[in-house]
């Protein structure tokens, strides 16, 4: 765990020292966030009585949601003897996740608290359609449950990533560049169909789609930068992306479409013909199909960025200089995300993320942007690697269905 980044953020509402707590919900958040782990604590914490908040955790140990701690008593901020700890119990349900890339992707199974126990990466192609492509992910899902020999009952919750612009409110894509035929599709519906279909498992299990970048964002933020309070990771694959999380949540826009850094217009690509129709985008530049596309005019075979990826770590040296060049046209559109954003840790992640295109995009950047925005900023590569979007979609689904507002109406609808 990391500390420390500056532009941390101050207290966040609702840590005075009693909050308004109205049911079970509020009890858990606090045992989960750690601010709060004792009975005595809660009581200090939230004004109940020693009564209420009994009443309160019965529900939560009914449910299977806490447990008590392993790690020996605590003393109680109320006096008297040693109190017992609670825990969240992150082993009552599991998480599946799906990460698409467009011509792989990659499945896991997780425990709620991030853990990979099972993991399947293949070809997959998104041009194939979000029907077949989500019918083969249900198939993948029931596969990672034979292999863990979990049922399918104990799935709580489905995560998607995908390489394209989410509107949250719907999980559908919104005119994605490079997944043809998805606009608007009900992802949601279908992937619940296929997992119900491939596993057996409930018809109705919760799904939440969003960005692949946003997702690989709040993965690493979560898992390695919780104290950042503004937090910034930039994909560089087949295509180019952003994911910024201010106050430990996603910030995604109006409808889904911020970051989408790949389609800001470069001097440098004004004959470049994007994929999304428009010439002059940064992905269209400094992209991973546009470096595939320059190495194979350069006579070395090349598709996608995954191909990009392989010649790159084989130290190819054409390869090697693209991918520097790319990494300072990136860099130099960075430096406005960096001015406007003031982030304390910027990530560089996706098939190019190497040193050849780090060294190019802190090149430019710290040319180009002001002293006062990089002065305590740490561009770096991703910690989670190909994992990120899994980790990240797996917590996305934890942090819906265990927060305050909706633990309650799931602790009735398991009659407890």
């Amino acid at each position: 765990m990391t500390t420390g980044h500056r532009g941390r953020a101050g207290a966040r509402p609702g840590t005075r020292s009693h909050l308004r707590a109205e049911g079970a919900g509020d009890l858990l958040h606090l045992v989960r966030s750690g601010r709060a782990t004792t009975r005595g604590a809660l009581q200090q914490a939230t004004g109940l009585s020693r009564a209420t908040v009994g009443q309160r955790l019965d529900r939560l140990f009914r449910a299977g949601w806490l447990r008590e701690g392993s790690g020996g008593p605590a003393g109680s901020p109320l006096g008297g003897r040693p109190a017992i700890r609670l825990e969240f119990d992150d082993a009552h349900a599991v998480v599946l996740a799906a990460a698409l890339e467009t011509r792989h992707a990659r499945t896991a199974l997780l425990t709620l608290g991030g853990e990979i126990v099972a993991e399947h990466a293949a070809p997959l192609a998104v041009e194939d359609g979000p029907d077949a492509v989500l019918g083969e992910l249900g198939a993948r899902f029931a596969g990672l449950l034979r292999e863990s020999g979990r049922p399918a009952g104990s799935v709580c919750g489905i995560g998607l990533a995908v390489p394209g612009p989410v509107d949250s409110e719907t999980g559908r894509v919104v005119q994605p560049p490079i997944m043809p035929g998805w606009d608007g599709y009900d992802i949601q519906g279908r992937l619940r169909r296929a997992f119900a279909e491939r596993t057996g498992g409930p018809a109705e299990v919760p799904v939440l789609v969003d960005n692949d970048a946003n997702l690989m964002a709040y993965g690493e933020q979560r898992t390695h930068y919780p104290d950042c309070s503004a937090f910034a990771l930039v994909k560089v694959s087949t295509g180019i992306g952003a994911g910024v999380v201010v106050g430990g949540d996603v910030y995604r826009g109006i409808d889904g479409g911020a970051g989408d850094i790949g389609h800001i217009r470069v001097p440098e690509g004004a004959d470049a013909l994007c994929r999304c129709g428009s010439y002059g985008c940064l992905a269209a530049v400094a992209g991973g199909r546009a470096l595939a596309r320059r190495l194979t005019e350069a006579g070395v075979a090349a598709e996608s960025g995954w191909d990009v990826r392989t010649l790159l770590e084989a130290g190819h040296p054409t390869a090697v200089g693209f991918a520097r060049e790319a990494g300072r046209h990136v860099g130099e559109v960075l430096a406005t995300v960096v001015t406007l954003l003031n982030p304390g840790v910027l990530v560089i992640a996706g098939d190019l993320a190497g040193t050849p295109f780090l060294t190019g995009v802190r090149e430019l950047l710290y040319q180009r942007a002001l002293p006062r925005s990089t002065a305590h900023l740490e561009v770096v590569t991703s910690r989670l690697g190909e994992r990120a979007a899994l980790v990240g979609a797996a917590t996305l689904v934890v942090e819906h269905l265990y927060a305050p507002e909706r633990v309650e109406e799931r602790l009735v609808a398991l009659g407890v």
